[in-house]
């Protein structure tokens, strides 16, 4: 192991015991996710869960009943949602609908807050579901809550060391520029030089400890560099890869670790989609964006 790598491990365990008290996920949640992940769970074993959090029950079925999902009708029990949805999806919607707790704080700089953080993030989310499905992958839950959680590692940089990402801030953007402005400097290359590691280390890290799926920790540490990946894991890091891009374009909620929102060849042939195709989605983008916004509200 190098000690560029070693050095870069050793922030983010320093940085994830710190805040290890600060940003977890719901009790109920991570027991959701280990259910889900478990072969030999039921739809039952799922709604026993969940029933024992009314507070939760309320949000997943706000979740379920939203423009964003297109259900008809009106779905009335956590039953039926799992029926309709599968268990999967419903896992997927919980973890959504815990994650809007961890985007807290106030304006940190001119430049940033964790409310621009969670816009952007939702919006993310919302065009990885529109990729996905173009795609026909049949990942769209998937693909959603991958966009949704892909900056998470910037929050992990927030609660460990403020001061720290004030410091990087600094150096990608002059703290008197209009917050929609694009960014001046290298996002990843300032938390390089101040933190000893990136955003997607300080994600996949996190991802790691919730014990996420491999696929959400592929994502999360290689959004901006999907091709890195195997081949056989660069699908969900290079959809989420381009959700990134076509919501900078939109100049909605933070942006600055994107300073082109321009889409390379190679990740449009990875995806098998076409620059018209890239067009299309970022026309249908704001009105998933307005459902997703309000869904998660």
């Amino acid at each position: 192991m190098s000690v560029d790598i070693a050095q870069r491990d050793q922030a983010v365990n320093n940085a994830i015991r710190e805040i290890s008290h600060i940003a977890t996920l719901p009790e109920i949640t991570l027991k959701i996710i280990q259910l889900v992940e478990d072969p030999t769970s039921t739809a039952q074993d799922l709604h026993n869960v969940i029933a024992k959090d009314p507070a939760l029950c309320t949000r997943i079925l706000k979740v379920v009943n939203s423009a964003f999902y297109g259900l008809p009708g009106q779905i009335g029990s956590i039953n039926r949602a799992i029926v309709l949805l599968g268990l999967n999806a419903v896992k997927n919607i919980a973890i959504a609908a815990s994650l809007s707790k961890l985007f807290k704080g106030g304006q940190l700089t001119t430049s940033f807050s964790a409310k621009d953080l969670w816009t952007h993030s939702i919006g993310a989310g919302a065009a990885s579901k529109l990729i996905a499905e173009k795609m026909k992958l049949g990942l769209t839950d998937e693909a959603f809550l991958a966009g949704l959680i892909h900056d998470i590692g910037i929050m992990v940089e927030l609660q460990s060391d403020r001061a720290r990402l004030v410091e990087v801030l600094d150096k990608v953007v002059s703290m008197d520029a209009d917050p929609a402005s694009p960014p001046t400097g290298d996002f990843l290359a300032a938390e390089l030089a101040v933190f000893g590691a990136t955003h997607q280390d300080f994600g996949a890290g996190l991802c790691d400890k919730w014990k996420f799926p491999k696929s959400f920790i592929y994502v999360t540490g290689h959004h901006h560099d999907p091709l890195a990946l195997a081949k056989d894991n660069r699908a969900l890091a290079s959809i989420v890869f381009v959700a990134d891009r076509l919501c900078a374009r939109l100049n909605e909620g933070f942006r600055l670790d994107v300073t082109d929102t321009g889409i390379p060849a190679d990740v449009l042939d990875e995806l098998k989609l076409t620059s018209a195709d890239v067009e299309d989605l970022f026309q249908r983008l704001p009105d998933t964006f307005a459902n997703a916004k309000s869904m998660l509200a």
